[in-house]
């Protein structure tokens, strides 16, 4: 399992949504407090943030292999990282599934950032030339990219058809669309006055955060949030 947020609203530093708050994902990754699978999320962190406000915005990331509270080099630069959109997550590598920055999100195909949290047998998914790694979550976003974002919801529900056991909370962001889905574990929103916070947990307890139902989409633009609940197809 994983934790991680995404970000969309005004520019603001990858400190402030990362690293700053009480409970923020650094500190998620050695003391989650709603984490139900695993205890800790030692494997790995990425960054993920867009430099632009044009049509052609760029994803750029800075992804280890390390825990997120041993690297002081990011800990020194995120206060100087900007944006509007950002994604970031902690890893908790599945059993088996290999601990290398290749295998930590977000993943991109040079439009969107994605992040997986949670896990899938990798039979039940295509096999892909352009997954980042053999990880599960690295072949679930090269299956998510190549059918779509705007088919998020459905592949999802698709997959889990498939893998009963999957736990499939996804994250995306391409700029200037943010969108997640809720399958199997947690989700919170915080709607700020300069933007709209999904993560895994609330990174502090000040604020009014709310708790997304199980199988959920939900999808934030400049025009606000909404929430559509997910369900198997009929005859599944």
């Amino acid at each position: 399992m994983c934790r991680h947020l995404g970000w969309l609203g005004a520019q603001a530093t990858v400190s402030s949504l990362v690293l700053d708050p009480p409970h923020s994902l650094r500190v998620q990754s050695y003391a989650p407090r709603r984490q139900k699978h695993g205890l800790m999320n030692a494997d790995g962190w990425g960054v993920g943030f867009f430099d632009g406000f044009s049509d052609c915005q760029v994803p750029r990331r800075w992804r280890s292999s390390a825990p997120l509270w041993a690297d002081v080099s990011f800990d020194s630069i995120a206060p100087a990282l900007r944006s509007h959109c950002v994604v970031a997550a902690v890893r908790s590598a599945t059993v088996g599934m290999p601990i290398e920055a290749s295998a930590t999100a977000p993943f991109t195909d040079g439009h969107w950032l994605l992040s997986h949290n949670g896990v899938v047998d990798r039979a039940v998914l295509p096999l892909s030339s352009s997954a980042e790694s053999v990880c599960d979550s690295a072949i679930l976003a090269a299956t998510i990219f190549a059918r779509g974002l705007d088919m998020l919801g459905e592949t999802v529900v698709q997959i889990a058809a498939a893998d009963p056991d999957a736990r499939l909370n996804v994250l995306a962001a391409n700029g200037s669309r943010l969108l997640a889905t809720v399958w199997g574990d947690t989700l919170s929103i915080l709607r700020r006055d300069d933007g709209v916070v999904l993560a895994s947990e609330p990174y502090d307890d000040v604020y009014d955060w709310e708790d997304v139902p199980d199988r959920h989409f939900v999808e934030v633009t400049a025009v606000g949030v909404t929430l559509t609940s997910l369900d198997y197809p009929k005859g599944s």
